[in-house]
């Protein structure tokens, strides 16, 4: 089908103007200032008033994860759904291979698992072990199509690297010209205090940002810059949540070094108050790295602003309530996690782009365009241009609603942002060419999300 959308504004990380946009075959084929004549046959949408936007690049999801609370609650298809009435149009989410797996066997499982995903898609890789084979394995996925390879610094009894692996792994990723992403808590200095307040019999949620404390974060910030400065490898680190962590990071980005920061929208508008309650008004938001203080969130919207920052992600991960109440007597043991896909784009456009903290370019940018550019996705995805792939988004910026469980479309029975209104919303959501939201309803019902390959 052809789509022609008229009188719109579009938003790119450079520019704003006004221009038609041609889209066939799910490619944009043009774009003119001076309008395009409509043909018979064509889908004409009138974006008078509206502002058109690259579609949404999540680079940080878990979908259909497995925990010993069970797997997450959205599974790829209802992830993928949520993330596209959000107006994100492709998700990067990760392989994590059993230990003695080889990484491109627990690829080709993931792929399978991601079959019934409505968004385009593709993965990290996670070393969960160093093993003489993964210098070749790390070859082969990056043939795959597969550049990025994330490790984890905490969680060491299951997933978790000791550091002379982790200087292996950055050393294999840097020969095969990749990229690391990371997990930088300190999972040694946090289990010693997780194990000591429960010995203590301090045991719920409010005990869980204690012992997550920001200099644990911080620290292992400053060793990984230092591993992957070791082995000359580009690095990326994950949901950033500290103000201490920024100050490594900047001085890492002012001398040159490659490493490039993700946050997410829960370090900028939620803080630590909200482990103080009861069980059920705290358990939903234990998640790691932990909520942070005021001046931290502060800090990280700063950090957006001067571009120490270059992108935001969600780090998705949704549990059902009695899931978290595994830890009900044992905040180690509550599901660690919770949901956002779906409010990215209308939480940061609220209070970044609405309060001035963020330009509306600097907002396309993040949440598209440098996550695209970072992650060999450019400008098939992240750019609104003629032979881009017709992702994209056409924004009612007039739209308030009314953040809320009943009325949100992942597969979740809590929000971490029940009650947050937001100004500014997708009246359009096109992923591939065809229309998957349209006016606020679903019409996605052809919709069908492919693997993508990366470029290095």
């Amino acid at each position: 089908m052809e789509i022609h959308i008229k009188n719109g504004t579009l938003v790119t990380a450079e520019h704003t103007f006004a221009a038609d946009i041609l889209i066939e075959e799910g490619k944009i084929t043009r774009i003119e200032n001076s309008g395009i004549p409509s043909t018979p046959g064509q889908k004409a949408i009138d974006a008078s008033g509206m502002l058109i936007f690259p579609g949404g690049i999540d680079p940080h999801v878990h979908m259909h994860l497995p925990t010993p609370a069970g797997f997450s609650s959205d599974d790829f298809l209802t992830g993928s759904r949520a993330a596209l009435f959000g107006g994100t149009t492709t998700l990067i989410d990760f392989v994590t291979p059993s230990r003695g797996e080889p990484l491109c066997t627990a690829l080709e499982k993931r792929k399978a698992e991601a079959d019934n995903c409505l968004t385009d898609y593709t993965f990290h890789l996670s070393p969960v072990e160093w093993r003489n084979t993964l210098p070749e394995e790390i070859k082969t996925c990056m043939e795959a199509g597969i550049p990025s390879f994330k490790v984890y610094m905490a969680y060491k009894t299951s997933i978790g690297l000791e550091d002379e692996d982790l200087r292996k792994v950055f050393q294999a990723v840097a020969e095969a010209g990749g990229m690391v992403t990371a997990h930088c808590e300190s999972g040694d200095e946090i289990e010693t205090l997780r194990n000591d307040f429960a010995k203590n019999g301090q045991t719920t949620p409010e005990y869980h940002p204690l012992s997550r404390p920001a200099r644990l974060e911080a620290e292992a910030v400053e060793k990984a810059i230092g591993f992957a400065a070791e082995a000359n490898c580009p690095f990326y680190i994950v949901h950033v949540s500290a103000a201490e962590s920024l100050k490594f990071i900047r001085k890492a980005q002012q001398r040159g070094q490659k490493v490039f920061a993700e946050s997410c929208p829960h370090y900028l508008l939620l803080d630590d108050s909200r482990y103080r309650g009861t069980f059920e008004q705290t358990a939903p938001f234990v998640l790691s790295p932990p909520l942070r203080k005021k001046a931290d969130n502060h800090a990280l919207w700063k950090a957006l602003s001067d571009r120490t920052i270059q992108s935001m992600g969600t780090d998705h991960c949704p549990f059902m309530f009695e899931q978290k109440k595994n830890g009900l007597h044992d905040f180690r043991k509550i599901a660690n996690g919770a949901g956002s896909v779906e409010h990215r784009l209308s939480l940061l456009y609220t209070y970044g782009v609405l309060q001035n903290k963020i330009s509306l370019n600097r907002f396309v940018e993040l949440t598209s365009t440098q996550p695209a550019k970072i992650f060999g996705l450019y400008p098939r995805k992240g750019a609104l241009q003629p032979g881009s792939d017709a992702d994209l988004v056409i924004w009612n910026p007039e739209k308030e609603q009314v953040i809320s469980v009943d009325t949100h479309h992942m597969h979740c029975d809590t929000d971490i942002y029940e009650g947050f209104k937001t100004t500014g919303a997708p009246e359009y959501v096109i992923a591939d060419g065809k229309i998957a939201v349209e006016k606020g309803a679903w019409t996605g019902h052809l919709i069908k999300g492919r693997f993508l390959k990366r470029k290095r």
